[in-house]
């Protein structure tokens, strides 16, 4: 079963941040960090359940950690239903928490 992929604004936000941060040191180094962001969301397609509980008192908000250098980022998501992930925010794993 295939879960249909779905962002917040907010999500959207971080990524356009993310990348526009990266992208004044290094924009090739920004290319491949999205590369590898995308290549994650298959992993939320398909298998959202393998990924770790953000909350304990709800098991459908998740984290998904996503490795790039020597650190990489963090997304939280939602599992709304049986056909729908919801991305609700992307940090980088060295800022204090989800904006």
């Amino acid at each position: 079963m295939s879960f249909r992929l779905r962002f917040t604004l907010e999500a959207k936000s971080d990524l356009e941040r993310l990348y526009g941060f990266l992208a004044e040191q290094d924009l090739e180094a920004a290319e491949r960090a999205l590369d590898v962001i995308d290549r994650a969301w298959t992993i939320l397609e398909e298998f959202p359940f393998s990924c770790r509980k953000a909350e304990d008192s709800n098991p459908f908000v998740r984290e998904i950690v996503i490795p790039f250098g020597s650190a990489g980022y963090v997304a939280l998501f939602e599992i709304e239903n049986q056909q729908t992930v919801t991305v609700l925010a992307v940090r980088h794993q060295r800022e204090d928490d989800y904006r």
